[in-house]
């Protein structure tokens, strides 16, 4: 049946032409092949070498709507941090006990992890756990910080982290097909404003090459990537 309804949604959409925004997110809304509320995903494909350290885009963004889904945080900090952070309402909180839990028992019941900068050589050990799953706490995107509550904060307002794979493509959830059009479309013109921050000095012609964006199940719908990245820049 998934097989059919993905065939008949394909068959609505044109493979070959560029949508503006808004009518592409109609489309995956209209278009959706899961019973459940689909997750909407952006991908931006950049003109950048991700090999070369100062290509290698990445960033964050708090989306406005949020992203559909309140996340599971991990906060590893010392003393007065560990209140601050519970305060904030982190959902799970500790120091040396939580890493080695990590480390023994493999557990990872938790979405984003939020580091202060004085237990990093403990987070260290754990680099190898954490850093496939894209969990390991990092300055540049603001997860290691004696900030937090901020950190905290943002993260369950719908911040989300960006980063280009080696395909030069950055993946990134702009919310829930629930959501309708003009939220949806809100997120995506804040995600790729961030990502336009973002470019690299060393980055050459055209940086933002292509848009897609498509819902869990359904299929993916191209995006006139000109218009949409001049009223990102203007945001």
């Amino acid at each position: 049946m998934a097989g059919k309804k993905y065939d008949s949604a394909v068959k609505n959409i044109d493979r070959q032409k560029r949508y503006e925004l808004e009518e592409a997110l109609k489309l995956v809304g209209a278009n959706k092949v899961a019973t459940f509320d689909e997750t909407v995903e952006m991908a931006v494909r950049l003109n950048v070498d991700p090999r070369q350290a100062d290509q290698n885009v990445r960033g964050t963004v708090v989306l406005p709507n949020g992203t559909g889904k309140v996340a599971r945080v991990l906060v590893l900090a010392k003393g007065e941090k560990e209140k601050e952070a519970r305060d904030a309402g982190a959902d799970f909180v500790g120091g040396e006990d939580l890493v080695k839990k990590i480390q023994d028992e493999n557990w990872l019941d938790f979405d984003r992890v939020i580091a202060t900068p004085d237990i990093m050589g403990a987070v260290g050990r754990i680099g190898k756990i954490l850093g496939p799953r894209g969990l390991m706490p990092n300055p540049r995107v603001g997860t290691v910080t004696f900030d937090v509550a901020k950190a905290v904060q943002e993260v369950k307002a719908g911040k989300v982290d960006y980063r280009v794979d080696k395909a030069g493509v950055i993946h990134a959830r702009i919310g829930k097909i629930s959501f309708g059009d003009q939220k949806l479309a809100e997120n995506a013109h804040a995600l790729l404003a961030s990502i336009l921050r973002a470019k690299p000095a060393s980055a050459k012609g055209n940086y933002v090459q292509s848009v897609a964006v498509s819902s869990t199940m359904g299929p993916g719908v191209k995006v006139d990537s000109a218009s949409t990245t001049k009223v990102a820049a203007a945001a």
